[in-house]
């Protein structure tokens, strides 16, 4: 039995959370396999939505395993805060939540490292969510961390001291910025009393094994492709890897064992924060676009950035990651144009670019446009594909052929209800 993979392949917020719902009951064991609370997944069913950080979006369903791996970075306090989300539920997660030991912790002073960071660059700021991801994946290379494992160690707090120590010691070094650690720690500490309720796993044994009985595992990506730290539009990036080869290193699963890769994008394009973004849209059409489809960020509460969908950018996220199969996502957003574009190729410095570039910071890209008739219908109440608008089904079949890849599933709204499957 293979590890089945589902990861973004925008910037981010294409709709993970609820795809990974979707196809949970069809699963064993959902598992997280990199990212941090920066994530945030957005499930919508029986009238209420719920944003999910670092536990795995298969939570809701009682009979799977949800599997926090070794390659996520988990803050005690917001672990915490979404476990007392729960509680109104009544999820029985205590037995189905599984945290691996080799995953890194956020410390306190890993946020506070990332905000004096952010505050440096000023102007040049990468758009960090200031939840301490990178300070945390940086002392993870540097051979620093604190892991989940190690809060069984007697010597828990002399090993939090010593990396607390070295981080005020960074600290001090930036002028003007000011801090309370104590009310940070208590907060914190409690978040850790919370995670040792749960059982930490060595999750590559543990998948592994799974593997090996038949259990039939999803591996959970966090933010999109373009985000990756190595592929990504970087340095406007995350601190990890975002794509199929982050489930190897972020789970200890095999190359050999990754059978389906299940890839996400919105029928548009969005980002937040800082960064490179061909196709944005400055006017009114951006504007209509981010209102129609409610494009705030679900970690930050920032507004995202909108654009036309970008088939360069898509066609080498697909390249990278080895998709199998598609999910298209927020159809029904793009409802209130008349007309579509599609951008097929750039202009770069004058000469036409078929294939996403080494760097997009200091080049002048004009994206160049194909047009497509909307369909200006709604199509939130649609049961089958066969029913939507012919215009609708024609961009479906028009992105098909332009990436090669099938469209497996088409999302018209928020609720689990409103995922249409496309043979």
């Amino acid at each position: 039995m293979n590890v089945d993979v589902l990861l973004g392949l925008q910037w981010g917020d294409e709709g993970k959370g609820k795809i990974v719902d979707v196809l949970t009951p069809k699963y064993d064991i959902i598992a997280r396999f990199q990212g941090g609370p920066n994530a945030g997944h957005t499930l919508e069913f029986e009238g209420i939505k719920h944003v999910l950080h670092t536990i795995p979006s298969g939570i809701f369903h009682p009979e799977v395993v949800n599997l926090v791996g070794n390659g996520v970075v988990i803050d005690p306090v917001i672990f915490k805060q979404e476990l007392d989300k729960l509680a109104p539920y009544d999820v029985e997660y205590k037995s189905r939540l599984l945290i691996s030991k080799k995953a890194h912790l956020i410390l306190p002073t890993h946020k506070l490292l990332d905000a004096a960071s952010e505050m440096a660059k000023g102007k040049n700021k990468i758009g960090s969510t200031l939840k301490g991801i990178g300070p945390t994946y940086m002392d993870k290379t540097g051979r620093n961390g604190l892991r989940v494992g190690d809060i069984l160690s007697p010597n828990f707090q002399k090993k939090y001291d010593a990396l607390v120590a070295k981080h005020k010691n960074i600290l001090s070094h930036y002028d003007g910025f000011t801090y309370s650690l104590d009310e940070l720690e208590g907060p914190w500490f409690e978040g850790i009393k919370t995670m040792k309720e749960l059982e930490f796993v060595d999750s590559e044994i543990y998948i592994d094994e799974a593997i090996k009985t038949g259990k039939k595992v999803l591996a959970e990506g966090a933010q999109g492709t373009m985000l990756d730290i190595d592929f990504g539009t970087y340095p406007f990036v995350t601190s990890s890897n975002t794509i199929t080869a982050g489930t190897c290193t972020g789970l200890g699963v095999p190359p050999t064992k990754v059978g389906k890769v299940i890839g996400i994008f919105k029928a548009y394009c969005t980002r937040v924060g800082s960064g490179p973004f061909p196709t944005e849209l400055f006017d009114k059409d951006g504007e209509d676009m981010g209102r129609e489809g409610h494009e705030f960020g679900a970690t930050t509460g920032r507004p995202r950035r909108c654009g036309w969908i970008d088939l360069v950018q898509l066609r080498y996220s697909i390249m990278i990651n080895g998709v199998t199969e598609l999910c298209m996502m927020k159809g029904d957003v793009l409802s209130i144009f008349d007309e579509i574009k599609a951008c097929t190729k750039y202009i770069i410095d004058g000469k036409e670019v078929n294939h996403f570039p080494f760097d997009l910071n200091d080049s002048e890209i004009t994206p160049v446009y194909e047009k497509l008739p909307g369909w200006k219908k709604d199509l939130t109440q649609l049961e089958s594909l066969e029913d939507a608008p012919d215009t609708f089904k024609a961009y479906v079949d028009y992105l098909e052929k332009q990436l090669n890849v099938p469209i497996r599933v088409v999302s018209v709204g928020p609720d689990r209800k409103q995922t249409l499957a496309n043979s």
